[in-house]
């Protein structure tokens, strides 16, 4: 009976085996075909070129013809001041124009972020402002009824000593 049992247990671990063998193989089959599957949907979405009108073609290329017309002491203020003329110098534009801040634009950033700071200090103030009195209240009642607690007490005892 014992070799018989050993051969069942035998028989049945290997069956186990193999059919998680084929489990295993069948789960790598779903995850490649899920893979495709994407990768499919994916190749069928095509992003449409966007379409730029006559009209914003002008408009860039008149901002591009604006900003190419800079001249030199525009563009480079303090080479005048520094006693170094033009571009003839052996500073390359694109130095200088890294030394001198755009005259174009201006970084709203930092501004942006010092009224954001003032803002929320000033709420923070409101809001302390508000406890602060809240808190005043909140001990005026407390006071009062502290002292009606008193006085009630006091009628208590005065009534008491009367009944005597």
């Amino acid at each position: 009976e014992e070799d018989l049992l050993t051969d069942v247990c035998r028989e049945v671990v290997e069956r186990w085996s193999d059919s998680q063998v084929v489990d295993a193989k069948e789960e790598k089959e779903d995850e490649v075909q899920a893979i495709t599957s994407m990768m499919e949907k994916q190749a069928r979405i095509v992003v449409k070129p966007r379409e730029v009108s006559q009209e914003e073609k002008q408009r860039k290329a008149a901002l591009l013809a604006q900003y190419a017309n800079v001249t030199d002491e525009e563009e480079y203020p303090f080479l005048h001041c520094l006693g170094l003329g033009g571009r003839e110098n052996s500073f390359s534009g694109r130095a200088l124009s890294a030394l001198s801040p755009p005259a174009l634009f201006r970084n709203t950033n930092v501004e942006d972020v010092l009224n954001a700071r003032k803002l929320e200090r000033e709420l923070l103030r409101d809001e302390f402002q508000r406890k602060k009195e809240q808190d005043k209240l909140q001990r005026e009642k407390d006071k009062l009824a502290k002292q009606e607690r008193k006085e009630k007490e006091k009628k208590r005892t005065q009534k008491g000593e009367r009944k005597r």
